[in-house]
């Protein structure tokens, strides 16, 4: 299963109602096309770094999804683009940097193991001409 992280800005202009409807939408059509939505994170109203359509704000959302294809993304994108309220969004495939995220972890606890190891010889060899 490849999982994607989807964020997209919404025009400050709109109101909560309309803003939950949008989102709904969106998440609707991703579970229609297959996706298995994990996670819906709205971060809210932010400032944007630079001016988009003579907008300075934006109303933030992540959604996280697992499928086995990119269809639920595409079609994602797709309604963006025809979208008005849509100022901005990013897809980004995130297993990827999940699966290389655990190979440094299982690395970094093999090397503290093994360096607790030595340090532990040391200590006992330390003890040892300390006696």
């Amino acid at each position: 299963m490849r999982r994607y992280e989807v964020t997209f800005i919404l025009a400050p202009t709109l109101t909560d109602d309309e803003v939950e409807q949008s989102v709904e939408t969106f998440r609707k059509v991703a579970e229609e096309k297959g996706a298995q939505i994990v996670k819906v994170d709205e971060w809210g109203k932010r400032r944007l770094a630079y001016p988009i359509n003579k907008h300075s704000e934006g109303i933030y959302t992540i959604l996280t999804l697992e499928e086995p294809e990119a269809v639920a993304v595409d079609e994602l994108e797709r309604r963006f683009k025809v979208t008005d309220s849509v100022i901005r969004f990013l897809s980004v495939r995130i297993d990827l940097d999940l699966k290389r995220m655990e190979k440094f972890k299982s690395r970094r606890d093999k090397r503290r193991a093994a360096s607790k190891g030595r340090s532990k010889k040391n200590t006992d060899q330390v003890a040892a001409v300390k006696d």
